[in-house]
């Protein structure tokens, strides 16, 4: 262990022993930003980026599991993303895909998959399936997978839901109307039954949310975080957990 080493693991301790854990956030989500523009600045190839960035996640699992965090939403494929060049979506599905049977294989994490399933390759949409099946049992963290992700399509398919249910029920639009409130549409959305995320971070220092959970998030604390994903570090995390401890969550009040 060299002294830089040395120094960040005395530095992590005292934040972590700071650290009050009764004001842990329940459920994070987490923008996994920079893969690429971390690859391209250590002279790597952004499938190597996306291959460190998927390594990550592990890590980060487990520093939530120490700081007793119950839900983390891992954002890995946006909607967007899907329109890029095949030479760059098909490795990059291959890596999520390893990525979500590594989270399985643990043994440890409850795995769901949040997003357009239709939108995704079969082999893709297999393996998120098989995933989901394998882990339902499991006690541990609730990792939601957010590949095929979109906010705006979230909010579109659980309407379309909504109005799906209600047709079969037989109610007529005018009576739907009448009736349909905030919380019919949230009983409809990827992470129905969840808590929303009390933390939201972005790693790469982009200070945006880009469609990330546009529901969920609207009473969020964001923490927008320099490093790149890749380097996400623990304590990184740990500076995350005492921004958010340090804030009076007002709800709008």
């Amino acid at each position: 262990m060299n002294l830089r080493d040395l120094v960040y693991g005395l530095y992590a301790r005292r934040v972590e022993g700071r650290l009050d854990h009764t004001q842990v956030p329940k459920h994070i989500g987490v923008i996994l930003d920079g893969n690429r523009r971390w690859a391209k600045a250590s002279g790597g190839t952004p499938e190597q980026g996306h291959k460190a960035g998927a390594d990550k996640i592990q890590e980060l699992l487990g520093w939530c599991a120490e700081t007793d965090v119950e839900v983390v939403t891992l954002w890995m494929l946006s909607t967007d993303n899907l329109n890029r060049p095949e030479e760059q979506l098909v490795p990059l599905l291959g890596i999520i895909e390893n990525a979500v049977r590594a989270l399985a294989a643990d043994g440890r994490w409850r795995v769901h998959h949040v997003g357009t399933m239709d939108l995704l390759p079969a082999r893709t949409q297999t393996v998120l399936k098989e995933a989901e099946q394998a882990t339902h049992g499991n006690t541990g963290i609730l990792v939601n997978v957010a590949v095929g992700y979109g906010g705006r399509q979230e909010i579109a398919d659980a309407v379309r839901s909504l109005l799906l249910e209600h047709a079969e029920r037989g109610t007529s639009f005018e009576e739907l109307a009448e009736i349909v409130d905030v919380e019919h549409i949230s009983e409809h959305l990827y992470t129905r039954g969840q808590p929303d995320p009390d933390l939201v971070i972005r790693t790469s220092g982009e200070q945006r949310l880009s469609g990330f959970m546009l529901w969920q998030s609207a009473h969020s604390e964001y923490y927008f975080c320099e490093v790149h994903w890749p380097a996400f570090r623990k304590v990184d995390f740990l500076r995350a957990l005492r921004d958010y401890a340090a804030r009076h969550r007002r709800y709008g009040a």
